[in-house]
């Protein structure tokens, strides 16, 4: 004859048939997107591995193009279709650029670091706008070049930022601007900075004091 113990023990199996038979489906559909989940993840970490690693290959290769400006650009141009949202692609952006403005390629120059301003990691992006700012002043486009800066403000490169819309103002013979944007760039800059003595410099040739 069966105990207490036992008839619970038989109404606790009859339970969890019968809540199995109405949530089998769910658990199962549960299981399966886990399953899934867990396999696309190790899948994408896989991807992005693959892809730093070809991505750091051309990297390398690039460093070694020895101021090929040709090279360098292909190299570059291959990394942004490829591995477009790698650090290796900003960063070839940023050299293929620098290897193009020594050639005297400016427009070489300014289509590498227009592409890093838009699609590069932000930590190049501030570098990149100071350098895409300055090769349009040097191919006289002070309007577009200062656009360039107004795009975004990288506290990191407020002194250098600010001596450089006074370069513009300048070219533009926008002198009281001029000034104003170099006292902002010497207030901005570290008594140690190298930089400071040359906007001192600027703004004393314009009449201006710090």
């Amino acid at each position: 004859m069966a105990g207490p113990y036992d008839l619970e023990e038989q109404e606790r199996i009859e339970a969890m048939k019968a809540w199995w038979e109405d949530n089998a489906r769910w658990v199962y559909a549960l299981i399966a997107v886990t399953v899934v989940a867990v396999a696309g993840w190790r899948g994408w970490e896989y991807w992005n591995r693959v892809q730093n690693e070809e991505a750091s290959a051309l990297s390398q290769e690039l460093a070694r193009s020895r101021g090929d400006a040709k090279k360098a650009s292909d190299l570059a141009q291959v990394l942004a279709e490829k591995y477009p949202r790698t650090f290796y692609a900003s960063e070839a952006g940023l050299v293929a650029a620098r290897t193009a403005f020594d050639a005297g390629d400016l427009e070489g120059a300014r289509a590498r670091l227009d592409w890093v301003v838009k699609n590069g990691r932000a930590e190049h992006k501030g570098v990149a706008r100071l350098r895409l700012a300055a090769v349009l002043l040097d191919l006289k486009k002070p309007k577009e070049a200062l656009e360039v800066l107004d795009q975004g403000a990288d506290p990191a490169f407020a002194a250098l930022t600010a001596d450089l819309r006074g370069d513009i103002h300048f070219s533009q013979g926008r002198l009281d601007e001029a000034r104003a944007a170099y006292k902002l760039a010497i207030d901005k800059s570290d008594a140690r900075s190298p930089t400071r003595s040359l906007t001192e410099l600027k703004l004393g040739a314009l009449g201006g004091t710090p």
